[in-house]
C-alpha cells in the first residue's frame, strides 16, 4: 500500500531517473504542476529502477533554493521493463546471484531457476523478473536466455543492446518502404529543386563513416565576400509522416554509434545509400546557402530543396594533408578558403562566449572478433573545426529562419549550469594558478579554456567543468542555449542519425501539422539520446577494460601516466592518459603520512610530508586487478606526486 503524504505536500507523477549512487530524479509528466526535476534522496526511491513511472509527493522547502525541490516515491505507477540483462557474479548452495545493471544502479538479484540452467559465474543473462524487491529484500528473477559469457568479447555489442533495449531489427515493411525508392536518384525527383549538381561539393568525414549527411562548397567574390552552402541529405523527402519508416527512425531516435558497429536510426538501403552523399552520385539535398562579408558577418541566408554530386569525399585526414601541401588536390582553393572562413566564425564565436574545450578523441582499435587491440588519438585539427564551425552556423541560420516565420519548432536547448557548481569550478581553476575575475562572464569561461590549451591542466579542467554542466535536450520551448551562448539554436545538420533534424526539415517546407506534438518527440528524442549514450559509453568502458587486462597480462609490471581528476576527503580519482580511463585511490594507499582534506581547494595534504594532491597532478600508477564482470579496477600508486608549479605549462605565453 502507498504511503500517504501530508495534505500540503504536492503529488504528481513522472518518470524517475536513477544515479548510480543510488539518488534519482524525477521529470514531472505535467509540467503546469512542478517545473523542475525532482530530486529523491535514495533513502526515498522505495523500490524503483530507471524508467519507472512514479508517484511522488514533493517537498519545495526541504533543500536549498538553488538546488530545487525534493521529494519522496510514493508508490511505482508502472514499471519500465520486464526484464533485465545481467551477469552471474556469485554461486552457492542455496542460490545463484546475478549483478544486475537496472539501468541506474547496479544492484544484485536472486536466479530462481539458476541450478537448472547450469550457470557459471561471468554468464550474461536476459533474465525474467518473477518479483520486485526493496532495498531490504533482492528482486527475484527467472533466466529467459543466455547472451554468452563475460570472457567473449564477440557479444559485447549484442549485450548492450539487450542490455538497454536498443531496438535494431527493422519492420519488413520499413525495410520495403526503403527498396521501392530504388538504388539512384530519378529524375522525376529532382524537378522543382535548386540544381547544383556542378557546384563543388565535398565531404568531410571520419575515416569509417559510411553515412555521409552534409557535404560544403564554398566561393568568394572580389569584394572579399564568402558564400558558403552547407548541403544535408534531404531525409524527409524518403522519410514520410507515420509510414513504417518514420514510426521505426522516432522509436530509434537516433543512430547508436559503438566501437567498430553503429545501430543506424534508418535501414542500410537509406543510410548508407540514397540518404548518403556519396562521391559522383546526384542525391537530394536540403541546402543553407549563406553570404559572408570579408569579417565573417552574415549577410543573407536561404533554405533551398536542392540536389548536387558530391566532388570528393575526404577523411579528415586526408583534407589536412591537402591543406598542408603534403597531398595534391583540385579542391585544395576551396579548402583554404574553408579555413579561412572558419576562423573567422570561431572568432565571432568565441567573442560571445562559446564553450569551445577542442578536446582529442580517443579511437579503441578492435579486431574481428570484438577484441581491443589498442587506440588511436585524433587530435582535433582544423579539418573538425571547418565542420564544426559550418554545421553550427547552419544550425544556428535554420533555428533563426524558422523563428522568423513564426513556426513551432524543436530547439536543441542548454539550460545555464547552478550557480554554485561554477563558483566551485572557478574556485578550483584559481587554486591551479589561472586568473578568473571576482565576477566571470561566459567569455571568461572561454578565455579560460584558450589558456588552459597551453597548460597540461586543458584536459582535468574541462572534464570538471562538464560534471557540472547540465544535460542539452530537445524541447518546443525555447530557453536558449548556454554552451553555444545562443538565443535560438536547433539540430538540422544530422538528419540520417538524428530523428530531431528530419523533424527540422520538415517543419522548414511543410505547414505546420496541427496533430504533431513535439513537446512528445522532444522528450522521446532526449531520453533516446540519454539512453544511447550510455550504452555506447558502458561499451567503451568495458572495451577499454579488456584492453588493460590483455596489457597486464603481456606486462604485469607496466606503468600508466595519469591525472588526479576529483579530490575527495577518502581520496582521489584519477584518468589514465593512455586510455582515458578512471581509476580510484584511497588514502590509506598513499604515502606514510596522515593526509588533510582541504575542501576549499579541495585537495589532500600531508601533514607531516606537506605532499599534496590536486586536480591535474600528474601521478604514475599500475593496476592490480581488473575486474570484468563489475567494471572495476584496483590500483597502485608507483611515483609520488609532482608539486603544481609555473612549470607545468607547455610553452611561454
Amino acid at each position: 500500500m502507498a504511503k500517504r503524504p501530508p495534505k500540503e505536500q504536492l503529488i504528481i507523477t513522472g518518470t524517475v531517473r536513477m544515479h548510480p549512487r543510488g539518488f534519482g530524479f524525477v521529470i514531472p509528466e505535467d509540467p503546469s504542476k512542478c517545473s523542475e526535476d525532482v530530486f529523491i534522496p535514495r533513502h526515498l526511491t522505495r523500490n524503483a529502477v530507471d524508467g519507472d513511472i512514479v508517484e511522488v509527493a514533493v517537498q519545495f522547502e526541504s533543500r536549498k533554493p538553488e538546488k530545487g525541490p525534493e521529494g519522496e516515491i510514493l508508490s511505482i505507477m508502472q514499471r519500465a521493463r520486464t526484464h533485465v540483462a545481467g551477469i552471474v557474479d556469485h554461486l552457492d548452495k542455496t542460490r545463484i546471484m546475478a549483478h544486475v545493471p537496472l539501468f541506474g544502479e547496479a544492484r544484485p538479484v536472486i536466479i530462481k531457476n539458476g541450478k537448472q540452467k547450469k550457470l557459471k559465474i561471468g554468464d550474461r543473462l536476459i533474465l525474467k523478473i518473477v518479483e520486485w524487491g526493496d532495498q531490504k529484500n533482492p528482486t527475484i528473477c527467472e533466466v529467459s536466455h543466455k547472451i554468452g559469457h563475460i570472457s567473449d568479447p564477440s557479444i559485447d555489442i549484442d549485450a548492450a543492446i539487450e542490455e538497454y533495449n536498443l531496438p535494431h531489427d527493422f519492420l519488413k515493411s520499413a525495410i520495403q518502404e526503403a527498396k521501392e525508392y530504388g538504388k539512384q536518384v530519378a529524375k522525376k525527383e529532382q524537378k522543382g529543386r535548386l540544381d547544383l549538381s556542378q557546384t563543388p561539393c565535398v565531404t568531410i568525414d571520419p575515416e569509417t563513416a559510411r553515412d555521409f549527411d552534409d557535404a560544403l562548397s564554398i566561393s568568394k567574390d572580389r569584394k572579399g565576400n564568402f558564400f558558403l552552402g552547407v548541403h544535408i541529405a534531404d531525409v524527409a523527402h524518403y522519410v514520410r509522416p507515420n509510414s513504417a519508416l518514420d514510426k521505426e527512425a522516432l522509436e530509434r531516435s537516433n543512430s547508436t554509434y559503438f566501437p567498430g558497429k553503429c545501430v543506424p536510426m534508418l535501414p542500410e538501403e537509406l543510410s548508407n545509400n540514397l540518404c548518403s552523399l556519396r562521391q559522383d552520385v546526384i542525391r537530394l539535398t536540403v541546402s543553407v546557402l549563406m553570404q559572408f562579408d570579408r569579417g565573417g558577418t552574415l549577410i543573407s541566408a536561404d533554405v533551398k530543396r536542392s540536389f548536387i554530386k558530391s566532388q570528393k569525399r575526404f577523411t579528415y585526414g586526408e583534407a589536412k594533408q591537402v591543406l598542408e601541401g603534403k597531398k595534391k588536390s583540385p579542391h585544395a582553393k576551396d579548402l583554404h578558403l574553408m579555413v579561412e572562413l572558419c576562423h573567422l566564425l570561431k572568432k565571432k564565436r568565441s567573442l560571445r562566449g562559446s564553450i569551445d574545450f577542442a578536446l582529442p578523441e580517443m579511437i579503441l582499435i578492435i579486431d574481428k572478433n570484438g577484441a581491443p587491440t589498442g587506440v588511436k588519438i585524433e587530435e582535433y585539427h582544423i579539418t573538425h573545426q571547418v565542420v564544426e564551425e559550418f554545421m553550427l552556423k547552419a544550425n544556428e541560420m535554420v533555428a533563426t529562419h524558422l523563428e522568423k516565420q513564426g513556426k513551432t519548432q524543436l530547439f536543441r536547448v542548454h539550460e545555464e549550469p547552478d550557480s554554485k557548481n561554477l563558483e566551485d569550478f572557478f574556485s578550483m581553476a584559481r587554486t591551479l594558478g589561472f586568473k578568473v575575475p571576482k565576477e566571470p562572464t561566459q567569455k571568461d569561461l572561454q578565455e579560460l579554456f584558450d589558456h588552459a590549451r597551453e597548460t597540461n591542466f586543458s584536459q582535468q579542467l574541462a572534464i570538471a567543468f562538464i560534471r557540472n554542466l547540465k544535460l542539452a535536450q530537445y524541447s518546443p520551448q525555447n530557453v536558449g542555449h548556454y554552451g553555444l551562448a545562443l538565443e535560438h539554436y536547433c539540430h538540422f545538420t544530422s538528419p540520417i542519425r538524428r530523428y530531431s533534424d528530419l523533424v527540422t526539415q520538415r517543419l522548414l517546407f511543410d505547414e505546420e501539422q496541427k496533430d504533431l506534438d513535439l513537446h512528445r518527440i522532444g522528450e522521446i528524442c532526449s531520453e533516446k539520446e540519454r539512453i544511447s549514450f550510455k550504452a555506447e559509453m558502458n561499451v567503451k568502458r568495458l572495451k577499454k577494460y579488456r584492453l588493460l587486462q590483455t596489457w597486464m597480462e603481456e606486462n604485469p609490471k607496466r606503468k600508466f601516466i595519469a591525472h588526479v581528476t576529483k579530490v575527495k576527503p577518502f581520496g582521489f580519482f584519477f584518468e589514465v592518459k593512455d586510455l582515458f580511463l578512471e581509476g580510484f585511490l584511497h588514502v590509506s594507499q598513499l604515502e606514510s603520512d596522515y593526509f588533510i582534506y582541504v575542501e576549499k581547494v579541495p585537495m589532500l595534504e600531508g601533514e607531516n610530508t606537506k605532499m599534496r594532491y590536486i586536480i591535474g597532478q600528474e601521478i604514475t600508477v599500475r593496476p592490480e586487478i581488473v575486474d570484468l564482470i563489475h567494471l572495476e579496477s584496483k590500483w597502485e600508486l608507483i611515483v609520488k606526486s609532482k608539486h603544481l608549479s609555473k612549470k607545468t605549462s607547455k610553452r611561454k605565453r
